[in-house]
């Protein structure tokens, strides 16, 4: 009984603060800065930066990581079966 009065105590205490971050309005984006020397539309940042190196690591740390977790599964049937 105890353990369901905290997680709806919980349960309700999240929801309350969800809804109160979401009642706060937005604010006005700041205004575009003039910059000294450009002319046009500017990329307001971030546009160039590669994600092609950090991909690649995720990607090997998920294969190696998929893997570690086949062989301790192959592993340990093994061991059932000996």
């Amino acid at each position: 009984m105890k353990k369901n009065i905290i997680k709806l105590v919980l349960i309700l205490s999240f929801s309350v603060t969800s809804i109160a971050i979401m009642a706060q309005g937005a604010a006005p984006p700041p205004p575009p800065s003039g910059g000294i020397g450009q002319s046009g539309d500017q990329n307001q940042g971030g546009g160039g930066a590669p994600i092609g190196s950090g991909l690649g690591i995720l990607l090997a740390l998920g294969a190696a990581y998929g893997s570690k977790k086949v062989y301790k599964v192959w592993k340990d049937k093994d061991e059932l079966e000996s």
